[in-house]
């Protein structure tokens, strides 16, 4: 008997120290953009009330697994089952209320009148199409006075992780510290709201014939100069200049990484910004800063030299949000003109 135990404590001891530590998962892929507290930022606060009490563990499971294509907020498919029920429950630990539990059965109303109804309704905030709201959260030059941005109704990874009864709770009720106010308050009745249901459930169908295949792009732009080193770099300037960007400076690329003085001379990184498009750019999305100010590398390499730029666009499908990828395209734009032009 006394073997027995042993072994149960033993497996349960096992058990315990391999278990996924949920929260050090969430400050390793969830803090940066909801908050060490869940208070939100860039992400939505995951800790509000009235969030936690209104959406169940299926939506949160199948949100981390699936993310919301285009909108910020990524897949994370390479998280094991347990590592994501682990998050969850440090998820769940910012509350002393269980879990809601929501049943998988299709509300049953009327899209035609629901569309009606949720132009009146729903479209200042979430768009005419359930596009959203625009923006990402905190900014670095702008602030926000609500804790929430209204969600695409549309996004695909949404539509997948939401079933109707939880849509359909959140319309009745609202969430209380956010624009979200319960539709049952405003004058709706039941019927109304399982409209409202049937008709973002119907965006399912718009959701997949957009669907596209994510575009494969480089991630490096590298184009080869005819000239010198040094006539590329002099060249690069006058090309900054014209653009109407400000040359910030120009230094070694292995500066401040070695001993001053033993840098690669060959092998040289220029700074270069337009305030408005930083600012603009960081507007849409702080996460833009990682690589702003604007940088090109000059390097010199068996006998060829090599201009460099790290490709916006493929940044911007790291970063998974709409809104960024016309200001990326601008760049990219920029990039091309500027080395084209030093190259010529």
């Amino acid at each position: 008997m006394r073997l027995i135990v042993g072994l149960l404590l033993t497996g349960l001891v096992s058990a315990a120290v391999g278990a996924p530590d949920g929260g050090q998962l969430y400050m390793t892929h969830c803090a940066t953009c909801h908050g060490d507290k869940g208070d939100g930022g860039v992400g939505v606060p995951l800790a509000l009330p009235t969030f936690l009490e209104s959406v169940d563990d299926v939506f949160m499971h199948r949100t981390i697994r699936l993310g919301r294509p285009g909108r910020v907020m990524p897949a994370f498919t390479k998280l094991s089952d347990a590592q994501i029920d682990a998050i969850i429950s440090h998820i769940r630990g910012w509350s002393e209320k269980p879990a809601p539990k929501f049943s998988d059965t299709p509300v049953k109303g009327d899209p035609k009148k629901g569309k009606t109804l949720y132009a009146s309704y729903c479209a200042s905030c979430h768009g005419v199409n359930g596009e959203g709201g625009k923006g990402t959260g905190v900014t670095f030059s702008r602030k926000r006075n609500l804790p929430i941005i209204a969600p695409a109704l549309n996004n695909p990874g949404f539509l997948a992780a939401a079933s109707d009864a939880m849509i359909r709770h959140t319309l009745q009720f609202g969430r209380e510290g956010t624009p979200m106010r319960s539709f049952l308050e405003q004058g709706l009745a039941e019927k109304d709201i399982d409209d409202l249901v049937s008709y973002v459930r119907s965006f399912s169908k718009q959701a997949e014939a957009t669907a596209t295949a994510t575009e494969t792009t480089e991630k490096v732009i590298i184009v080869e100069s005819p000239y010198t080193l040094e006539e590329t770099i002099e060249n690069l300037k006058q090309s900054i200049v014209g653009q109407n960007f400000l040359l910030i400076r120009t230094e070694f690329l292995e500066y401040g990484l070695v001993e001053e003085g033993k840098e690669d001379k060959r092998q040289v990184i220029m700074h270069f910004c337009n305030f408005k498009f930083l600012f603009d750019a960081l507007a849409i999305d702080p996460r833009i800063g990682i690589f702003l100010p604007c940088r090109v590398t000059v390097v010199e390499h068996e006998g060829k030299v090599l201009v460099m730029a790290v490709n916006p666009k493929y940044l911007s499908a790291l970063f998974n949000n709409d809104e960024l990828n016309e200001a990326c395209k601008q760049m990219y734009e920029i990039y091309s003109t500027i080395i084209e032009d030093a190259v010529l």
